[in-house]
């Protein structure tokens, strides 16, 4: 999967964050509102500092799924080069596109199945929640940079979804490319969240408005699954695919 595009995971990240408001929303919000009324300068200064602590969190929430995308690129990469098991790549075509399916029918709330993965790493994050405690209060953009690291290791389905394709990158750097490209999709949604608070979130959190990212998704996998499956090129639908060079 050396040659995959980075496309269709950007688009993922930026359609699936409508998730993002429901699973993060609230505490981005939370730290970055700005108090009213203010005079015009202090208001000024208030939403500068707004901005640096949300750009501060969402720098080390993309850090941590940079480096989940590198351990699992890495790992699997190195197995499939020792096993020189090339067949591999096509697989994981297949597993990646399918997992953008259950993404896009998770957001639509029409199937639930990526909550079991949610499950298996709730391990995981309840060794790494208790370290939260230690950043309080959160007064600077080092220890907002901090929460977001931590908070990158969020058992969530919709991130899980997209290491399925960080895993078959081919390498720890392909890896971490690929959780790059989805974690700034992610970030103008919570970035906007960060600024605009609640009223942002109510307005993500309607059921139109989830089932229609949904939908978006969904077609990416199915466009995928459709280039796995008859292995020619789809001509210009191939930028909204996982697609590269095929084994």
């Amino acid at each position: 999967m050396n040659a995959i595009s980075l496309m269709p995971v950007f688009l993922a990240g930026l359609f699936g964050s409508v998730h993002c408001a429901g699973m993060c929303g609230g505490i981005v919000s939370a730290f970055s509102s700005v108090p009213r009324p203010f005079p015009v300068a202090v208001i000024s200064t208030r939403q500068a500092e707004s901005l640096t602590r949300v750009l501060s969190y969402n720098t080390g929430r993309i850090a941590s799924y940079m480096t989940a995308g590198a351990l699992a690129g890495g790992l699997t990469g190195g197995a499939r080069t020792l096993a020189g098991l090339a067949p591999v790549q096509a697989g994981g075509y297949w597993l990646a596109n399918l997992m953008l399916v259950a993404l896009g029918l998770y957001l639509m709330g029409a199937w639930q199945g990526l909550t079991l993965l949610e499950a298996a790493g709730q391990g995981l994050w309840r060794r790494i929640r208790p370290a939260m405690g230690s950043l309080l209060p959160l007064d600077s953009p080092l220890k907002m940079l901090a929460l977001g690291a931590l908070w990158g290791w969020l058992p969530c389905g919709m991130v899980y979804s997209v290491l399925a394709t960080a895993m078959f990158a081919g390498s720890a750097a392909g890896g971490a490319s690929v959780m790059l490209a989805f974690g700034l999709g992610t970030l103008p949604m919570l970035m906007a969240m960060g600024l605009a608070g609640e009223r942002l979130r109510a307005v993500l959190q309607q059921r139109a408005v989830r089932v229609l990212a949904g939908t978006v998704v969904l077609a990416f996998g199915l466009i995928g699954v459709v280039r796995a499956w008859s292995g020619v090129s789809l001509g210009w639908l191939d930028t909204f695919c996982l697609s590269g060079a095929m084994p």
